[in-house]
């Protein structure tokens, strides 16, 4: 026999109702703003004027909540990532154009989110999966803007590399504890040495 987990069956993103959908948005909100540790399911209902057990239609525990809320947020930051990004057509743009863009996504998690999401394994394990996927995409850019002339002759295996050892830095929290930087103004200044060192 197997057992299903309330984990397992709660809807996924394209069969919420509207009110869940609502709900995701503002418990999103409210972990970018505050973090999400200290909370209780009745903490969360009460805020968000709620039952706990609408809260249960969404995730079983209080643990898989947070852990679909951060899959949430960084699902709808690499959307937006991405849509800001195809809007730049100049290929020597459009790696700073990704970076700007996932530092504006990032811009809202606050230092409490950041504390809880890197004491909170699957939230960490969520993050570092999403910037190994930026880190390809970067790699991805820097080799067309190369390709199409618009950077000066580098090796974009090494500029590429180079920029992933710095983006899984931000993510692990290592640049900010470095150097006092959140994750969101690191990014922009990657951007801006980026732009700088390899464009003609």
């Amino acid at each position: 026999m197997t057992t299903t987990t309330a984990e397992t069956t709660a809807p996924d993103e394209a069969a919420l109702t509207r009110r869940q959908a609502e709900l995701l948005d503002q418990l999103e909100a409210l972990f970018l703003s505050e973090g999400f540790a200290r909370f209780t399911l009745e903490d969360l209902a009460v805020r968000l004027h709620c039952s706990k057990s609408t809260l249960y239609a969404l995730a079983g525990s209080k643990e898989q909540l947070a852990h679909r809320v951060v899959r949430h947020f960084f699902r709808k930051a690499t959307a937006a990532v991405e849509a800001h990004t195809v809007r730049e057509t100049d290929p020597g743009l459009r790696v700073v154009a990704y970076l700007t863009a996932v530092a504006r996504a990032l811009a809202p998690a606050g230092p409490a989110f950041h504390r809880d999401l890197d004491a909170f394994p699957p939230g960490r394990e969520t993050y570092e999966q999403n910037t190994a996927l930026a880190a390809d995409r970067v790699r991805q850019l820097i080799a067309e803007g190369v390709e199409q002339g618009r950077f000066r002759e580098v090796h974009p295996a090494l500029v590429a590399d180079t920029v992933t050892t710095l983006m899984l830095r931000i993510g692990r929290g290592e640049t900010a504890r470095a150097t006092g930087l959140d994750d969101a103004a690191a990014y922009r200044e990657l951007a801006a040495l980026l732009l700088h060192g390899i464009s003609l």
